[in-house]
């Protein structure tokens, strides 16, 4: 018995901490699908008048309903859409009243990329900070860029570093709308868990199999 003292206690103690692990992941995910749940009642709730005073973290994801005029053809970001092929988000240059502000006026094919016309629009969406530049980022090549940074982009077009993704234009504009949602935001908690009793599995196996050949070592 004393040559199963160590294995079954290694094994207990290894498959009890993978389980704490795969625990602790479904508790993530718990918590995750709050704040997603949040977010999407958030975005879907009535567009208020654009703020006067707008927090970047307590204004995320609200929603806007705002008349303006786009005053400029802006950047455009260069991405690939679910469901669509390559192309550009045009951010344009919007003014509202005695401000301007950053519009994502939504995606254009790469080999179309028409003109958004400079015009009186009123637009419904959200506002938001994207964070989607990292280390690997290439620099802008003028009117070109690969993420959508606000301040940058504020600066670049001298606007409010402030956003507004539209999701629907009046009148409409030849853009396809690319509205704010919860699809970019990982949740890879259950895969996590799953894998972490997986793992918890396989150990108590291993010690199993251990625990055997050590009595079949006693035996011989």
């Amino acid at each position: 018995m004393r040559r199963l003292i160590f294995p079954i206690l290694y094994g207990l103690g290894g498959c009890a901490i993978l389980i704490a692990l795969g625990v602790w992941q479904i508790q993530r995910l718990e918590w995750k699908t709050a704040i997603l749940d949040e977010i999407e009642a958030t975005i879907a709730a009535d567009p208020v008048p654009l703020p006067s005073d707008i927090d970047p973290e307590a204004d995320r994801y609200l929603p806007v309903e705002t008349d303006g005029q786009v005053t400029g053809q802006g950047l455009r970001v260069l991405v690939t859409p679910s469901g669509l092929s390559a192309g550009y988000r045009r951010i344009v240059p919007f003014e509202v009243g005695d401000r301007t502000i950053l519009l994502d006026a939504g995606w254009v094919e790469l080999q179309d990329d028409p003109r958004i016309p400079e015009e009186a629009l009123q637009v419904v969406g959200n506002l938001h900070w994207p964070q989607e530049r990292d280390g690997w980022t290439p620099e802008p090549e003028g009117d070109l860029w690969f993420v959508r940074d606000v301040a940058a982009m504020a600066e670049a077009l001298d606007t409010e570093p402030v956003m507004l993704i539209g999701r629907s234009f009046s009148p409409t504009i030849p853009t396809v709308p690319l509205p704010v949602g919860t699809e970019g935001i990982k949740n890879d908690h259950l895969e996590y868990a799953i894998t972490w009793f997986l793992l918890a599995l396989v150990w108590a196996g291993m010690t199993g199999y251990l625990v055997v050949r050590t009595l079949r070592k006693k035996e011989e």
